[in-house]
């Protein structure tokens, strides 16, 4: 009997040693969160896992990670109050029956008898951890029975099955350890502890349904059963019907429309193609670029538990639509479905974005009256079923290389969603792209200088190819702080959960909501922003008249930026490069930025007139960032010494519509205080001097380096300033009631490529219409000008105290150039 034992024993240990060397080769498992392995060493408690079944494999990958990060290992035995099991691990569900096999979901022996042995609050200290292992992650696809043995999904499998994953998904295995249950908080005294193991048994439970669907998304079925969901609600229900009376068509026919709509809208997932994808972006991404940093990562673990996750990224490239799902996918989370433009939905290309998450949706909802409810219930329809979705907010790529206007379609269809079925909690996550090089720059200057948008096309798409063999240098992802929706529908609206909210509704106050949740979006966006040395590179030199700087001097003031970032940081998630100056101009030489001119006295480094123009979007990235400082330092081009009373009289006239335009922090309420700490932080630097008298600021004497230094720094904001007073002007010489909003902004963006010409003004933005159009939009909204029945524009003394203000900063010379052109 005991020879027989003895081989048994001797028999598993083989077959473990066999398994662990099977896992050995063919898995490479990654741990998530990252954070997780070091929070677990830091509690130094006893711990008990918790698998979500009994597979020797999951045991196995757990301990291998377990003993090489130090952890204790779940084959080990565990003590607590004279309470001894076998493991540090048991299993919620196990399978019971000979022939067949089924799911035995009854409570594991061990929970109430460790709670019994854990005693009252006094009793020892034991976490209780939930595990899971993930052996490839794809939604449930109920077509595909090769991805069902492939792939992980939301159901048990048997052996072979895992045998199967293990060889075929071993290296895309994701381990996802749990929050942490203390034992101690479920401990009964006295009795069995049966309840308070429910208790437990149901918290677990929970966790690893969360977990999941952060890992693989929600139990999604076909899209063909999405899209029948869709047509089956309500809402598109009451629009077929109105279709049929409108357009005298028959039930059928009006469905045939809502049917092709919700095809030419909805994704089609495909788990294969985005592992493929996966793999071939990871080889193109470190191929092109020097590498992806990705920044703030751990916003995505602190999120709250089960909240529907909606990705709100700014948009600067079309690779932003890969970049963003690439980089949360590798992070371990559940793909997000992207809101796409139609314009995308191109032969092959379009398919293939589909399978990736993608869906699309139309540039404008007008003359089709089923369209957008179609759209609308697709995205209530995944977001009720947990699916993660990410939408560009500026509705598409910035051509200036600062934030655009928000677009808020889609953004007020997620509120309504949420509004109408409040059940999870929805958080936006900002995230900023900050790019070394982007390859649409040049095209996007040709279309601020007048050149006509080209359609997107797949022959278009292919031309771009030969371009990734140039330098593009480091490419940085940074998430920003995720907003809550219930935090601002609480600011704005306190009583919003006890009001009815349904298709039809559209209260006076949703307006007023939305507009708060994307301002808030965007300043959240900007304050995630990474500082890379080609920003600074473009900040310093497109200062200067010809776009050059003695090196010494170029040094200087990228040292001073760097510094002055770092000693008054706009966020806590800004994020500036480590390089040395010398480093930063070594790099803007490498990728063909700097043009090197030796001399005696010492080299000049220069852009080229070409490279000065594409390097605005690179200045424009950041210039939120130095746009307090930058208007501050203008006070003092014209004037050698400025009261502080005047500071902050001017900061509180022209700050808001800085503000405004590129969506800063501080609102008006915090103000002074930002322009305190500036202040003085420009005095550490010696960029300016408190006066004797402690009531005013000078600037550094004539002729000094700090002196060139802030003049260098003023440079940034004032053609923001310059073309404020240009359009102040234009609307004065015409007289108040004699120009419309349409003609004003015509007349300025006119004006603006003229002054762009003459004076070789390097910024297509100056001239940009949109700029000029949200700058008057603004004065209207803060009544510094009103509007007549006619629609003409009429001013009064407010109009005449802004215009004061930009005398005030700007020279003589400028505004004497602006004065001669705007009455020529």
């Amino acid at each position: 009997m005991r020879l027989r034992l003895r081989r048994s024993a001797a028999l598993q240990r083989g077959a473990l040693w066999l398994l662990s060397g099977l896992l050995r080769v063919f898995v490479r498992p990654a741990v998530v969160p990252e954070d997780a392995v070091a929070r677990l060493r830091g509690r130094n408690r006893p711990v008990l896992y918790v698998f979500e079944e009994p597979a020797l494999s999951d045991r196995l990958t757990v301990a291998r990670v377990c003993l090489n990060e130090g952890l204790r290992r779940p084959d080990r035995r565990l003590q607590i109050n004279g309470l001894g099991l076998e493991r540090s691990s048991v299993a919620l569900e196990r399978r019971a029956g000979m022939l067949r096999r089924r799911p035995d979901r009854r409570m594991p022996a061990e929970l109430p008898q460790l709670i019994a042995a854990g005693g009252g609050a006094g009793g020892p200290e034991l976490d209780v951890v939930p595990v899971a292992v993930y052996w490839g992650r794809a939604p449930q696809r109920e077509r595909s029975w090769l991805r069902l043995f492939l792939s992980e999904d939301w159901a048990l499998v048997g052996p072979f099955r895992r045998l199967l994953s293990i060889l075929f998904n071993g290296r895309g295995t994701l381990i996802r350890f749990g929050e942490p249950l203390p034992l101690r908080q479920y401990a009964v005294a006295g009795g069995d502890g049966v309840r308070a193991a429910r208790r437990l048994l149901k918290d677990l439970r929970a966790e690893f349904r969360h977990m999941r669907v952060d890992t693989l998304g929600p139990d999604l079925s076909t899209r063909r059963v999405i899209i029948a969901q869709v047509l089956r609600t309500r809402a598109v229900r009451q629009a077929v019907r109105q279709e049929m009376r409108e357009a005298g068509s028959t039930r059928r026919a009006a469905l045939q429309v809502a049917r092709r709509h919700a095809l030419e809208i909805a994704a089609g997932y495909s788990h294969s193609f985005v592992r493929i994808a996966e793999k071939l972006l990871d080889w193109l991404l470190n191929r092109i670029y020097d590498g992806v940093d990705v920044r703030n990562a751990e916003y995505l673990d602190r999120l709250p538990p089960h909240c529907a996750i909606v990705y709100a990224p700014c948009h600067r490239s079309h690779l932003d639509y890969l970049l963003l799902s690439y980089v949360v996918y590798r992070r371990g989370y559940a793909l997000p479905y992207v809101a796409a433009g139609i314009n995308l939905n191109l032969p092959v290309i379009g398919r293939l974005l589909r399978m990736g998450g993608a869906f699309y949706i139309r540039r404008s909802f007008r003359g089709v009256s089923l369209y957008p409810i179609v759209f609308m219930k697709y995205v209530d329809v995944m977001m009720g079923r947990g699916q993660p979705l990410e939408f560009f907010i500026e509705g598409g790529r910035s051509r200036t290389g600062r934030l655009l206007r928000p677009r808020t379609g889609l953004l007020a269809m997620t509120v309504r969603s949420f509004l109408r079925e409040p059940r999870r909690p929805v958080a936006f996550v900002p995230a900023n792209f900050g790019y070394e090089r982007v390859l649409e720059v040049p095209t996007y200057v040709g279309e601020l200088s007048g050149r006509p948008k080209q359609k997107e096309t797949v022959g278009g798409l292919m031309q771009v190819l030969p371009q990734l063999r140039q330098q593009l240098g480091r490419v940085h992802v940074s998430f920003g702080e995720p907003l809550l929706l219930e935090t601002v529908l609480d600011r704005v609206r306190p009583g919003w959960r006890g009001e009815p909210h349904d298709d039809a509704a559209r209260p006076a106050w949703f307006s007023a909501v939305i507009d708060a949740v994307a301002a808030e979006i965007m300043r959240r966006i900007n304050g995630a922003a990474a500082v890379t040395p080609v920003n600074l590179l473009a900040v310093a030199l497109l200062a200067t008249p010809r776009q050059a700087l003695l090196e010494t001097d170029l040094e200087r003031q990228l040292a001073l930026y760097a510094e002055l970032l770092r000693a008054f940081p706009y966020s806590a998630d800004l994020h500036v490069c480590d390089d040395s100056a010398a480093s930063i101009i070594s790099r803007g030489e490498q990728m063909g930025l700097l043009e090197r001119r030796a001399h005696p006295a010492g080299d000049v480094l220069r852009m080229l007139e070409r490279d000065a123009v594409l390097a605005t979007y690179y200045r424009n990235n950041v210039l939120h960032l130095f746009a307090l400082p930058s208007l501050l330092a203008c006070a003092f081009l014209n004037n050698p010494v400025v009261r502080h009373e005047d500071l902050h009289r001017l900061a509180w006239r022209i700050y808001p519509y800085v503000r405004e335009e590129l969506f800063l922090r501080w609102n008006e309420t915090e103000l002074p205080g930002a322009v305190d700490g500036v202040l003085e932080t420009l005095a550490r630097f010696r960029l300016l001097q408190r006066g004797a008298d402690g009531a005013s600021w000078q600037r550094p004497a004539t002729g000094t380096g700090e002196a060139v230094q802030l003049s260098l720094l003023a440079q940034a904001t004032i053609q923001i300033v310059e073309r404020y007073y240009l359009a102040i002007a234009l609307l004065m010489r015409a007289g108040s009631g004699a120009l419309t909003a349409d003609a004003l902004e015509q007349s300025c963006v006119t004006t603006a490529q003229r002054m762009a010409i003459l004076y070789g003004l390097a910024a297509p933005e100056f001239f940009d219409r949109a700029m000029f159009r949200a700058f008057i939009d603004l004065l209207r909204r803060r009544e510094v000008i009103s509007a007549s029945a006619d629609g003409r524009l009429i001013y009064e003394a407010p109009l005449l105290a802004v215009a004061d203000d930009a005398r005030f900063v700007l020279s003589e010379q400028i505004r004497n150039s602006i004065l001669q052109i705007t009455h020529s």
